[in-house]
């Protein structure tokens, strides 16, 4: 592939699955993008989604590392100001000890949760102020040249773990451009910054001992299928399932009809809601290769990150497949 291509995978836990069933497609998931010359897959942190089954994003990233051979495997993100430093700097240590050259560390400051749930984590409402001090404290962690002096992450010092900015603001791309860290924009659920964000990285940049020149990451929806009206199927599928889990929270919340979902889709707030997943690619695998070269043009992306949002496994598991081969030697 001309550009590495990644995943992102959130572990989903389908209608009438389980959270082990999960755990099991996310090994078969991996093991794919493995085969099909991936660059690496992301685990990101989220809470009290019933839906989602990463939120233990350190462990869930070793017991895939176990199933697989070669592929990077990294968390997309850890939302760092729900912990402290020290302990992420242990926790992707103890990693890559154990799994070498095969570790990343993406970092991002929200909850990854309601602020209810952040609560519940003990989580400070001021954390988030922290968030550009506590990279650099878990970076000289992960150096072996600790800030604070007699403590030190063991495992962690000297593995040099690298370290990535996630974000879907102006802020993220500030804080990497300043810290001469790699930044990927979440783009596949909040496309309205993407190019200022773009604009103000690469201004901005100032080269670091990890980076010494800009490494942008930009992020898609993708689903292939052979046949183009079974991918397009299979998105309007899935956006539904975004929009009702979105507009239907809590156990007394009402069961909507596809119909309703869909009428609900032509008012202002669901077209705002389905903006969000302005940046999809769905298609045979030749109109998702074009659309996504489209894409990484247009950002000048040194890496996509796609997030194959088909809800069957079977499903998924074909577009990773089909769009590899399409992107195999695509240019941009």
């Amino acid at each position: 592939m001309t550009i590495p291509l990644s995943i992102l995978d959130l572990a989903p836990i389908a209608p009438g699955h389980t959270v082990r069933e999960s755990f099991a497609a996310s090994v078969a998931l991996a093991q794919t993008a493995e085969r099909h010359g991936y660059a690496r897959v992301w685990y990101a942190e989220h809470h009290n989604m019933p839906t989602i089954a990463s939120s233990a994003t350190s462990v869930l990233v070793g017991y895939i590392a176990a199933h697989t051979s070669t592929i990077r495997l990294g968390s997309g993100g850890v939302m760092l100001p729900n912990h402290s430093p020290l302990t992420i700097a242990e926790q992707f240590g103890t990693l890559a000890e154990l799994y070498p050259d095969r570790i990343d560390l993406g970092l991002g400051r929200a909850p990854g949760s309601d602020q209810t749930t952040a609560r519940a984590m003990r989580r400070d409402p001021r954390a988030s102020d922290q968030f550009p001090q506590d990279v650099l404290e878990l970076q000289a962690y992960l150096r072996g040249e600790s800030i604070i002096p007699g403590v030190q992450a063991v495992p962690g010092a000297g593995t040099n773990v690298p370290l990535y900015i996630l974000g879907s603001s102006l802020f993220g791309a500030q804080l990497a451009a300043a810290l001469g860290l790699p930044y990927a924009f979440a783009s596949h659920f909040a496309p309205d910054a993407l190019h200022e964000a773009i604009a103000t990285y690469r201004r901005d940049f100032q080269p670091s001992q990890q980076l010494a020149e800009p490494h942008l990451i930009v992020a898609a929806n993708v689903i292939a299928a052979e046949d183009g009206a079974d991918a397009a199927l299979q998105f309007e599928t899935t956006r539904r399932s975004r929009v009702r889990g979105m507009i239907a929270r809590g156990p007394s919340a009402p069961d909507y009809s596809d119909d309703q979902i869909d009428a609900f889709l032509t008012t202002p707030e669901g077209r705002n809601i389905a903006n969000m997943m302005r940046y999809t690619a769905v298609g045979t695998p030749a109109e998702v290769r074009a659309w996504l070269e489209d894409f990484a043009a247009s950002t000048a992306a040194d890496e996509l990150i796609l997030a194959h949002q088909s809800r069957d496994v079977a499903d998924r598991l074909r577009s990773v497949e089909l769009t590899a081969e399409a992107m195999s030697g695509a240019t941009v």
